[in-house]
Order: structure tokens, then C-alpha cells, then sequence
């Protein structure tokens, strides 16, 4: 590290991110689309598109729509399939010096748990993150995320079988959080991240049709950041595992806001689709923002908020 430059390093579990800063899942491809835009190496990690144990074809068109300060989606978490991506995909993770996160989902527990034994015997995969998003179909379609128990099932599943970090990523579409939070860190997580998409809709006034295709989808973007900093601060209270803030983050300020409601790290999702450096230049930003204010380390300002 230079003389003047603070430490931006931060901790998931066993791994250590030289900064805060990681992609979010369903926003940067599977790393390398982005490889001509951003410095990668500059990243504290990539996490990748959700993959799942077979290839998804995802849901029919149109399946985005752009909101007032947000997007909507319901890609249907199309993906290459978990073979595909090792085969294909992985290999250029050798070519740059920043961790690779896998992102998993599953329709069942058993899912999940052969997704992360296959994950296990991959030594570019540095983490996993556990989308619990996904409907359960073994219990009719609700989705693991909602359900304490279902999500502790398969947190539990997926810590017996993956030795490196676990990180769940929690639905905001839950009535307390904090619930879901607790149960994931008895089940083993070593850090979550949240908040995942906020159901909505739109509709076309002139057609009177959804514009979606699929008819609801998941919002982000700047218009649900107050939301997931509320999340943000609640669940960092509740657990005493990091907690990784997601939501409507473009800039280095809501990075600081997002670090001193008690996030220990931070994802960019939706501004790296009209700012494809949005993530590094959050870098540049937070290491300016804490030389401005005399900070020696970003640890520092982790729950800083004064009350």
C-alpha cells in the first residue's frame, strides 16, 4: 500500500477483498462481457450471474422496463447451466487477480447441496452466494427465502458441503428480515447480502397490458436504496456476521451510506448497465472520501452511523 493511501480491505469470512466493492449477481455477466469497460483487477471481487444446475432459458420477452430511477426485471434467471460455466466460463477467472464469487439457485434443498459439492472440487470459485430467491418447488413454489426454516435448510446444505465462505443473499419481500438473517447465520452463512429485487409492476396505459411479459418482476436500482439501507441497518444489528449492502449503490457516497449503516462490504447492480465503470470508479471514490476525512482504513466508518 502507498504512503497516504488508506486500507480498503474488508472481510468475508476466510476471505480477505483487497476493497468493498464487488459486482452484483445478474448485472456483469459472467465477468469477462466486462473485462474491455472495467480494470477487473481493481474489483474487490466479481460476482457472477446465477447459475444453476441445468441451463435456463429464462422467461419470454419483454422482460425489462425501465421505471422512474429503477429497472424491472424478470430475466427468469437464465443461465448457462453449472457444467457450461466451468467449462466455459471459469477459465478466464485465471486470467485476472480479483476473486470470483459464484452466485447458486436451486428448486430444491438437493439442489442446491449438488451444486455446491460440484462448486467445492473448483479452486476459482473463492465464495459462494446463495440466491434463496428461487421458489421452492418441492413445497409448491414458495420461495426459500421467505421461510426461516427452508432458508436455514439450505444454508445448512450448502455449508456441509462447500469449505470456502458462504454468503446468503436475502429477499426485501419478507415482513421482518432480521428473521431470515438470524436463521442463515445459525445455519452457517459467514456473511449475508441483501437486498435482493422488490416485486412491482408496470403497466402500458395505452395497450391497458402489463409491460412485462411475465407480468410482475423484480425493481432496482437508486429508487429502492432507502429500502435496503433500512435493511441494511436493521439486520447489521441482528447478526454478527458481515453484512454485504445491495441497492440502488452508484456512487461512492451511497457506498458510505450503505458502510455506515453497517455493511462491511458493498455490491454495484443496476449502474453498471448505464455506467459500465460504476464499480471501480466506487473505488476511486471511497479511497478519496476517506483521505478527505482523515480515515486510515474503511473499517472505520463500518457502523459509523450516529444516532
Amino acid at each position: 500500500m502507498a504512503i497516504g493511501q488508506p486500507d480498503l480491505t474488508a472481510r468475508i469470512g476466510s476471505l480477505i477483498l483487497k476493497n468493498p466493492v464487488l459486482t452484483a449477481s445478474g448485472t456483469f455477466g459472467y465477468g469477462e462481457e466486462f473485462a474491455a469497460l472495467v480494470n477487473l483487477d481493481r474489483l474487490g471481487a466479481v460476482v457472477v450471474k446465477g447459475i444453476s444446475l441445468k441451463a435456463r432459458s429464462g422467461n419470454p420477452m419483454p422482460r425489462v422496463v425501465e421505471t422512474a430511477c429503477g429497472m424491472l426485471n424478470a430475466i427468469g434467471l437464465e443461465n448457462v447451466g453449472a457444467e457450461r460455466f466451468i467449462t466455459e466460463k471459469l477459465p478466464f477467472f485465471q486470467k485476472i487477480r480479483t476473486p470470483l464469487v459464484a452466485n447458486i439457485l436451486g428448486d430444491s434443498v438437493a439442489e442446491y447441496r449438488t451444486l455446491a459439492r460440484r462448486l467445492e472440487r473448483e479452486s476459482l470459485v473463492a465464495a459462494l452466494e446463495v440466491n434463496i430467491s428461487c421458489p421452492n418447488v418441492k413445497k409448491g413454489g414458495v420461495a426459500f427465502g421467505i421461510d426461516p426454516d427452508t432458508a436455514r435448510a439450505v444454508t445448512e446444505a450448502v455449508r456441509k458441503e462447500f469449505t470456502r465462505p458462504v454468503i446468503v443473499k436475502l429477499s426485501p419481500n419478507v415482513t421482518d428480515i432480521t428473521v431470515i438473517a438470524r436463521a442463515v447465520e445459525a445455519g452457517g452463512a459467514d456473511a449475508v447480502s441483501l437486498i435482493n429485487t422488490l416485486l412491482g409492476m408496470a403497466i402500458d396505459g395505452e395497450t391497458r397490458q402489463p409491460r412485462l411479459a411475465n407480468i410482475v418482476g423484480g425493481l432496482s436500482g437508486p429508487a429502492i436504496k432507502p429500502v435496503a439501507l433500512r435493511m441494511v441497518w436493521q439486520v447489521a444489528r441482528a447478526v454478527r456476521i458481515p453484512v454485504i449492502g445491495i441497492g440502488g449503490i452508484t456512487t461512492a457516497a451511497d457506498a458510505v451510506e450503505f458502510l455506515l449503516a453497517g455493511a462491511t462490504a458493498v455490491q454495484v447492480g443496476t449502474a453498471n448497465f448505464f455506467s459500465p465503470r460504476a464499480s471501480e470508479e466506487v473505488v476511486d471514490g471511497l479511497a478519496a472520501y476517506l483521505r478527505k476525512q482523515g480515515l486510515e482504513s474503511v473499517g472505520e466508518l463500518i457502523g459509523g452511523l450516529i444516532l
